[in-house]
């Protein structure tokens, strides 16, 4: 399959989107957030929950760049509590007779905290491995080029760099490499609802893996509006360019998003070139080819969430 080939002109384009998990998926759609695992016994677990977001309670959430950046840690949250739920059902230490340390501490409070802990970590992670690192390895060509715009540059291609070793490493792991096959069938299912084709197994089966409005694609463009935002600070010494990037987060974010948002509708050829990048990155590591078993899982989440109503779910 080509990227060419991927129809960027559906019939109905959906907001509904979803996130892989340990032999499950979780699908987000107007109301509600679907999780459906494929338990070891083989049968399908289905939960679902209300949606109450702050955009839905709260109209200033729903503003242009703020409504990315809330919209993102919710998906956040949303998704590691997902991850949670879905490795409960293959957890080898069920047995386990001494709580976890999150148990004794906080106990019935012990999952959130988890969550937050485990969200704080990654978040920590994330910081030292694409902001402080990459910035630190371009200070070090600091001699030799004179250009701010041009250090910058170099800085935001190291930080893709290290990106995209990390998602192809990844990639690699066994139970990693299931976990995009179930990203595939995500994709190719929401395809399959946005053609209005009805939800079977082969219907959905003939439908490409990647897509246009994938998160891997929004991550990407981040790293790319990071490049060109920066770049406007110049290049201070190392401490203020750490607190630049830093505050600027948000903003990146927020102007990311609705760069995603803009290009997710469109079937112009600027569009494309602009989702080539994130399209790529998706074939080359972060999805694969789902069985069929992956793909009834999906389809149960996707059912799980739609309202009836398509105007619900209308890519705006």
């Amino acid at each position: 399959m080509k990227i060419k080939d991927i129809n960027r002109t559906p019939k109905h384009i959906t907001t509904i989107g979803g996130q892989a998990l340990i032999e499950g998926i979780l699908m987000r759609g107007p109301r509600d957030v679907a999780i459906a695992v494929r338990k070891p016994d083989n049968d399908i677990e289905l939960k679902k929950v209300k949606l109450n977001t702050l955009a839905m309670r709260h109209k200033v959430f729903r503003l242009p760049l703020i409504r990315g950046l809330v919209g993102l840690v919710e998906s956040l949250a949303f998704g590691m509590k997902a991850l949670m739920y879905s490795a409960e059902f293959f957890d080898v230490e069920e047995e386990r007779k001494k709580p976890s340390i999150f148990e004794r501490i906080f106990k019935d409070k012990a999952e959130e905290a988890e969550i937050a802990f485990t969200l704080i970590a990654s978040l920590f992670l994330a910081i030292g491995l694409f902001i402080i690192l990459p910035t630190f390895l371009t200070n070090l060509l600091k001699e030799r080029i004179d250009n701010s715009f041009l250090l910058n540059l170099v800085e935001g291609i190291i930080r893709i760099a290290l990106f995209l070793i990390y998602v192809i490493s990844v990639s690699k792991m066994d139970e990693i490499e299931r976990v995009f096959e179930y990203h595939g069938a995500e994709h190719k299912t929401i395809h399959c609802y946005e053609n209005g084709e009805e939800l079977t197994v082969e219907n959905v089966k003939k439908y490409p893996i990647l897509h246009p409005r994938c998160g891997t694609s929004f991550l990407f463009m981040v790293m790319i509006v990071s490049i060109l935002l920066l770049s406007f600070f110049g290049w201070p010494n190392p401490l203020q360019r750490f607190l630049i990037r830093l505050i600027m987060l948000p903003v990146v974010a927020g102007v990311s998003y609705e760069i995603n948002r803009l290009i997710g509708k469109s079937s112009s050829k600027l569009a494309y070139c602009i989702s080539y990048p994130g399209l790529m990155l998706q074939k080359l590591a972060t999805v694969k080819e789902p069985d069929e078993s992956q793909i009834e899982v999906a389809i149960e989440a996707l059912r799980a969430v739609l309202t009836g109503n398509k105007e619900e779910d209308l890519w705006r």
